[in-house]
């Protein structure tokens, strides 16, 4: 059987999460992973992907490697950027709207899938490195124009505090913003909230 340490270190190299494929690269039978998982080495996270059982695991590394289309969204990227203080119940992502519904049904980490039409759904896109792990989350400048969008779902405290944070972010585009906010049509919206400050 292949040597604990080695799956170990290819764990470490993907995030912590690996794929059934992966495993059987590694040179692993059906049996030996189903013994994996009976000896406690490996858990289950969902039909095809596993994690070491005593590793922590960041819930955007898991979201990343099951996921790997989503899109970090709304309150979870305003909390990344810092432009709330709220930790979200569960992670917000944007995913495709034809994507299978079934396949978000899992128990841990937490989510909250957003169906976005397709055309929309890579406009913004950063790509952040999370414990060597690429993970896709809306850029600021996106994240304010969801947050337009999305006014009436979201706190009018976290609303204002959001437009506040983000007119104050040295880091902010305002090009790409109203960029964003053209294909979206809400150009009037970002006027309104954000123009008078600029």
């Amino acid at each position: 059987m292949v040597i604990i340490g080695v799956i170990e270190k290819e764990f470490l190299k993907q995030g912590g999460v690996l794929k059934t494929a992966e495993l059987k690269e590694l040179g692993l039978s059906s049996r030996q992973i189903k013994k994996l998982l009976d000896d406690r080495v490996i858990t289950r996270i969902k039909r095809g992907f596993y994690e070491l059982t005593d590793y922590t695991i960041r819930d955007e590394v898991i979201i990343a490697r099951l996921f790997p289309q989503a899109v970090i969204f709304l309150e979870s990227a305003l909390f990344h950027y810092s432009y709330t203080d709220r930790i979200p119940l569960a992670w917000q992502i944007a995913v495709d709207k034809y994507s299978k519904t079934t396949q978000y049904n899992i128990d841990y980490p937490l989510i909250e899938p957003y169906y976005l039409d397709p055309k929309f759904l890579d406009i913004g896109v950063d790509i952040i490195e999370v414990d060597g792990v690429k993970v896709r989350i809306y850029n600021r400048d996106r994240t304010i124009c969801d947050v337009l969008r999305y006014e009436k779902k979201l706190e009018k405290e976290a609303f204002n505090n959001a437009i506040g944070r983000y007119i104050e972010d040295p880091r902010k585009n305002i090009r790409k913003l109203f960029e964003y906010a053209e294909a979206f049509n809400i150009k009037n919206k970002v006027q309104t909230y954000i123009g008078m400050w600029l």
